[in-house]
């Protein structure tokens, strides 16, 4: 199964529809396979008086979080032209719901699936709301531990959920490479019987990849196209061309990781005898001559008998006359 590659556009439109379809654009271009967006009502989303984290601070300034917010959204109805433009452009699109009016709008859309972020894993009312729609579930886990993963998944299982991904994710922006921990995958695999994936928030396009070669069957991943736009998540995105590169690592590590049969490829079946050894003349060898340690040797090529049946040819005596480096015959 092809690891399915999410591009987190967020709100780096910056509440801008132009620059919506701009990251359309430049998701399809870098080659994934579906391009996200957060759909949300400031006011429903947080109070008013809730302050910014700390990476939102050093991005925006300090104030509420609210007012950031209301400068990001996009209007329910610029989201029904950006998903007919994702459309147009071939492309999958999805969005993110942070409140429940909002779950309510993007289940009156195609969407494929619900992405569920890692501050939402406690919410119960929004849990409740995505389960109830029966579509399939793909979860972040960042700020978790195994319980709060265990409690979301029983909620979403016993409310109609039947199709659920776990990705494995660090809430810090930037997350720091010694606070990745990517093993962690493959615990919520084991403990819970469920596709695993990872949602990435480091610098770079390393960690992404790492992941797809150990397992992860969905990799997500914010990018922007430009780091140096204002905002909260531009700092912590990738630009397009580094996008595309992340794309392009893990389409070669998919191939990389082949099918596990342990057996001569056919890229290097052409090699065997230029590189593997034979039995050869150490010296001229007349025919009748006993084999022996003195006149037999292994030498390149390997076209001739392996030197695994060394102990079968000594002692045997020569068919015929032998030139020194002359592939011997029995």
């Amino acid at each position: 199964m092809s690891v399915y590659i999410i591009a987190e556009a967020g709100v780096n439109h910056n509440g801008c529809f132009e620059l919506a379809c701009k990251l359309v654009d430049a998701a399809k271009s870098a080659g994934v396979d579906c391009i996200k967006f957060q759909t949300f009502k400031s006011q429903n989303l947080v109070s008013s008086n809730a302050q910014k984290a700390e990476y939102q601070k050093g991005t925006t300034g300090d104030g509420s979080q609210v007012d950031m917010l209301k400068k990001l959204e996009l209007s329910y109805e610029e989201f029904l032209l950006l998903k007919a433009y994702c459309d147009k452009t071939g492309i999958t699109f999805l969005s993110t719901p942070f409140d429940l009016e909002s779950i309510d709008f993007l289940n009156s859309i195609d969407m494929p699936f619900w992405k569920i972020p890692s501050g939402e894993i406690t919410n119960l009312p929004y849990l409740l709301a995505l389960a109830k729609t029966g579509k399939p579930v793909v979860m972040s886990t960042g700020m978790c531990d195994m319980a709060e993963i265990r409690a979301a998944i029983k909620v979403l299982r016993e409310n109609g959920t039947k199709d659920i991904k776990l990705l494995h994710c660090n809430t810090e922006y930037p997350t720091p490479f010694e606070d990745v921990n990517l093993k962690a995958m493959e615990t919520m695999k084991n403990a819970f019987g469920l596709d695993v994936g990872y949602s990435d928030h480091t610098k770079g396009i390393e960690v992404p990849i790492a992941a797809a070669a150990l397992g992860a069957v969905v990799i997500e991943k914010h990018f922007t196209l430009d780091r140096n736009m204002d905002g909260p998540d531009h700092k912590a995105s990738l630009e397009p061309d580094e996008l595309a590169g992340m794309v392009s690592g893990i389409r070669h590590i998919e191939q990389a990781l082949g099918t596990g049969d342990k057996k001569p490829s056919l890229s290097e079946k052409k090699n065997i005898a230029a590189a593997r050894k034979s039995i050869v003349a150490k010296r001229k060898i007349k025919m009748g001559d006993e084999l022996t340690k003195d006149n037999i040797t292994v030498k390149r090529p390997g076209s001739g008998i392996s030197p695994m049946k060394w102990f079968e040819v000594l002692g045997k005596k020569a068919v015929r006359d032998f030139e020194e480096d002359e592939l011997i015959e029995i």
